[in-house]
């Protein structure tokens, strides 16, 4: 009798009692801070003990990790390819061996994104070489785009800034942005690279800042421009709005007694915040914004030392 060859996947090992967290480039400290208890650091890669929990400085959470022993490169695509079509390596070692795997899987396209288009759907793994013949492999990741990093294609020449990357980053994420004739208060808008965003949007947007804006943000459609400091405005007198977007250079606890007034008068459904550190990181005001009910803290792609709040209604 002819024995059937072995099964690509008799050398997997589902490891479920751990959880991979990618970190944002340059912010290990900070993720390795808010996980606590790290198992295995692999680069970026920090390996923890438990089940998946929100991690504001992870890039990408990596889900049912599974251990793979390989025997070849061509044994490792094999036995990856067994499990699902689309994966994308993370390699901060062993990285020619990566990529010879890397090649003999189909190819995930890395065009950058259109604003406006939905998110990958694909299930997207990510996997890494522990050592030369030890795989590390996630089939299912937090972030559809490849080791959470969102490329758009980018408009060189009406926005004041690249500001508006991040602006676009969080509403992508998320799913939903302002529509025509939705009221919008930008506060700290200067120079206006959010504002031009959200104007292009069709939004009617309400620019708070003591500095002026860049000339041609002022005179697009839709936009209205108050001189005024963001933390003096009464949110009574706005009435009613859709969204506050707020990229104010502030240290984070002033930002959250401005969030929290807001929150207070209730005249506002959906909020998009960035908390810019200076010094050191405030973890503590932090995990109050994570704690607030119903929103969430990113670090996008296109942040820098600075997290996104988001909270919509």
């Amino acid at each position: 009798m002819r024995r059937r060859p072995p099964s690509p996947l008799c050398d997997l090992r589902t490891v479920s009692t751990l959880t991979a967290y990618l970190a944002a480039e340059g912010f290990v400290a900070e993720l390795e801070r808010e996980l606590g208890a790290v198992e295995r650091r692999h680069g970026r890669l920090l390996i923890a003990p438990g089940p998946p929990r929100s991690a504001a400085w992870a890039a990408n959470v990596w889900l049912e990790l599974q251990e793979i022993t390989i025997a070849s490169i061509s044994d490792a695509a094999t036995k990856l390819r067994a499990i699902q079509r689309n994966w994308v390596a993370y390699a901060p070692r062993f990285h020619r061996r990566a990529v010879l795997i890397q090649e003999r899987l189909p190819k995930v396209s890395a065009k950058p994104v259109v604003f406006g288009t939905s998110p990958p759907s694909a299930p997207l793994g990510s996997w890494t070489l522990l050592d030369a013949g030890t795989i590390f492999a996630a089939p299912h990741c937090t972030s559809p785009f490849p080791n959470g990093e969102v490329c758009f294609v980018e408009d060189r020449s009406g926005p004041p800034s690249r500001a508006y990357l991040k602006l676009w980053e969080a509403l992508t994420l998320v799913g939903r942005q302002p529509g025509p004739n939705e009221i919008c208060v930008d506060l700290g808008a200067s120079p206006g690279g959010w504002s031009w965003a959200l104007s292009k949007m069709g939004a009617h947007v309400i620019s708070v800042d003591k500095a002026a804006l860049a000339p041609e943000v002022a005179h697009l459609p839709g936009i209205e421009y108050r001189r005024e400091s963001a933390f003096a405005l009464d949110p009574r007198m706005i009435g009613p709005i859709d969204w506050l977007f707020c990229d104010v250079v502030c240290y984070p606890p002033r930002l959250l007694a401005l969030v929290e007034r807001w929150l207070a008068v209730g005249t506002c459904r959906n909020f998009v915040c960035t908390i810019k550190f200076q010094g050191e990181t405030d973890h503590d005001t932090a995990r109050r914004f994570a704690a607030i009910p119903g929103s969430q803290l990113r670090h996008l792609f296109h942040n820098k030392y600075e997290l996104t709040w988001i909270k919509i209604g």
